[in-house]
Parts: structure tokens; C-alpha cells; sequence
């Protein structure tokens, strides 16, 4: 793993004409304690929602296996990660268009296969980054749920983390353990309270969780926003249709509209150097 990172910093710092723009797509990293709280319909709709704003989306599926925005988009990617990182297409080659325009990536068994990538798999990589920095204004990692090492690698390379919790007590332990494994880094970490009843509901989850951080990890805590209990919600995985797409002027619609608002108007963000190549730069890094 070493000798990887040292391949990759080798790569991108290298002074050759065919050295790699440095972008400044700004790089969101979605999870959750659990699952079961709507992180990946929350990603998807998200990405809806900023798309809505003017903005070019990259939604990459790092939820290792499971292919859940395929699902929940009725997509059948034909390609993957794992594609790119064997030399077999460029990653211009595997991105999907889904609904509004917004660019999908399917990881498969390929974002795991990041850490054993050969010299001329890496090469392949980075020269790949120029597009997604050059295309995209957004690119939302949509990580598996839990504190397994992909999730938490992923969400250690980004440089702003989205915490998806509801007011389960289960769902509360689990997104404030989360949080304390990420470490002492330079990540902003913002929280999403989704299946809310009230918006007092949301402030009493969002108060538990940025009190217990405050106090015991010294990390104060974003709150972007509430999303509504709302059954258009199942009525839109079951037609595989986004529900900003398929209930546009539904309660939980408005309430990501509101989340994708406070996002880029309102985030407290400045943006890094290194966009995309930095995020796979801190994935090697050890």
C-alpha cells in the first residue's frame, strides 16, 4: 500500500505535458451510521436538486456491491470502476446519464480495487480525473453505511462529509460513532435529518448529536437541513423513479430542494486545492 501511494503522489506531481488539471469540484462524501435511513435516495435526489440549480453533478456509487443507485434509477450500467482501472475504457466511457442530467459512476468491485492498482492502472486513473474536475461542479461520493475501512477511507479523502441520520435512537449512536472514528481532520461535517414529523422533531435530533460532538470530539456540527416523513418516498423507489422526478412538489422533494439550497448558497465552504486528484490522493495516503 506504500508503494502505492508513493506511485500515485509520483504521478500527480509530476511536471509532463500531460500532467493533470487540478479542478475544483467540490467533493462530498454522503453516509450514515446505519442502514436503512434513505442515504442513497438522498444522494440521488440530491444531485436532482443541485442539477435543478445550475449546477453538473457526478454521482459516484462507492456503496461497494449492492448498486443501489442503479436500482433506484432502473439504470443497467454496462460498464464500471473496475473497467477503467484495467485499462479497458476511459472513465468518460462508463459514466451513465440519469435524470436531469445528472452523471452516474458505478463503482462495483472496482473502488476496492483502488488499493491494489498496478503502475499502469494508476496512470489510467489520474489521467481520467481531468474529466470528472472538468465536468462537474459537484461529485458526491455516496459511501456504504457503517464504519467498515472503505466507508471511512472514502469519507477521510473528502473534504466535506453529509451525515444521514433519522430520530431513531439506533440511527442517533451509530451516525455520532461514525463521526468520532472519522478522526481529528479538515473535514466539514454537515447533518441531514430525514423522516422527520416536525421541524422540532429535526432540531432535537440535530441538538442530541451536535451537543454529544461538541462536548466529546470538540467538532461543531452543520444542520442543512430536515426532510419529511412522506410516502411518495416508497410510492417512487417502487417505480425506480427519483421522487423529485416522479412528486416533484412533494414534502420530501422540497425538503432536499431546501438541503441542495443551503448547500451551495448558504454552506460554510472554501474550496481546496486539488479538487478530484486530491480526493484520490488521500485515499493512498498512509
Amino acid at each position: 500500500m506504500t508503494d502505492q501511494a508513493f506511485k500515485l503522489r509520483e504521478l500527480i506531481n509530476e511536471n509532463s505535458p500531460e500532467k493533470v488539471q487540478i479542478g475544483d469540484a467540490r467533493i462530498i462524501a454522503i453516509s450514515s451510521g446505519k442502514g436503512g435511513v434513505g442515504k442513497t435516495n438522498f444522494t440521488v435526489n440530491l444531485g436532482i436538486a443541485l442539477s435543478k440549480l445550475g449546477k453538473k453533478v457526478t454521482i459516484i456509487d462507492a456503496d461497494l456491491g449492492l448498486a443501489n443507485i442503479d436500482i433506484l434509477l432502473g439504470l443497467v450500467p454496462r460498464y464500471t470502476l473496475t473497467h477503467v482501472l484495467k485499462m479497458e475504457k476511459k472513465l468518460s466511457e462508463i459514466v451513465v446519464e440519469g435524470p436531469n442530467g445528472v452523471s452516474i459512476v458505478s463503482g462495483g468491485s472496482g473502488v476496492m480495487d483502488m488499493v491494489n492498482l498496478s503502475q499502469a492502472e494508476l496512470s489510467r486513473l489520474i489521467e481520467s480525473l481531468e474529466y470528472l474536475n472538468s465536468e462537474s461542479d459537484y461529485i458526491l461520493i455516496d459511501t456504504g453505511a457503517g464504519l467498515n475501512h472503505s466507508v471511512l477511507s472514502f469519507i477521510q479523502a473528502a473534504t466535506e462529509l453529509i451525515v444521514v441520520v433519522t430520530s431513531d435512537p439506533t440511527s442517533i449512536t451509530d451516525a455520532y460513532a461514525l463521526i468520532k472514528n472519522i478522526g481529528e481532520l479538515d473535514v466539514s461535517v454537515k447533518v441531514v435529518v430525514n423522516r422527520v414529523e416536525s421541524n422540532r422533531e429535526g432540531q432535537d435530533v440535530f441538538s442530541k448529536l451536535n451537543t454529544a460532538s461538541s462536548k466529546f470530539l470538540d467538532l461543531e456540527l452543520e444542520n442543512i437541513g430536515y426532510i419529511y416523513e412522506d410516502y411518495n418516498v416508497k410510492k417512487s423507489v417502487k417505480k425506480q423513479v427519483p421522487f423529485l422526478i416522479g412528486f416533484p412538489n412533494s414534502l420530501a422533494s422540497r425538503g432536499v430542494e431546501l438541503v441542495a439550497e443551503n448547500l451551495d448558497r448558504n454552506s460554510k465552504y472554501v474550496a481546496p486545492n486539488g479538487g478530484f486528484s486530491s480526493f484520490i490522493k488521500k485515499i493512498f495516503k498512509k
